[in-house]
Parts: C-alpha cells; structure tokens; sequence
C-alpha cells in the first residue's frame, strides 16, 4: 500500500491559460516524483487528485487534442 505525499509545503500553479475570472480551473504541483497532484483552484483545501506521471502526460495530450 502507498501513501499519499505530504502536500503541506507544496507550491500550486495555475495554467497560463487561465483568465483569472474565476473560471473552472485547475492547480497543479510540481516536483512530486511519480505523481502529479492537482486540486481545483476555486477550492483550495478541498480534495486534491494525484495522476501518476503517464496519465498526467496522457491527460494533457488528450486536453490539447480537444482543444480548438
């Protein structure tokens, strides 16, 4: 069983995409290795999902394939 990374010290960064009109967007945290966390920027302390580094990466490629 794994556990979760200690999140306290983590440092969150939005997408530069985001407008910053309060919109539906995401944070992430870098420097976690073998996870990427992610929690939603209008809820801070809420839940935080972690994506393992490939799900991440195919997670991202399947936004920017959307994207139009």
């Amino acid at each position: 069983m794994s556990t979760a990374p200690d999140l306290t010290q983590a440092v969150w960064r939005k997408s530069t995409h985001s407008d910053g009109n309060g919109g539906a967007c995401i944070e992430v945290a870098d420097n976690f290795p073998g996870v990427v966390p992610v929690r939603d920027s209008k809820v801070p302390a809420g839940p935080v999902l972690l994506f393992t580094d490939p799900n991440w990466d195919a997670f991202v490629r399947f936004a920017k394939d959307q994207s139009i």
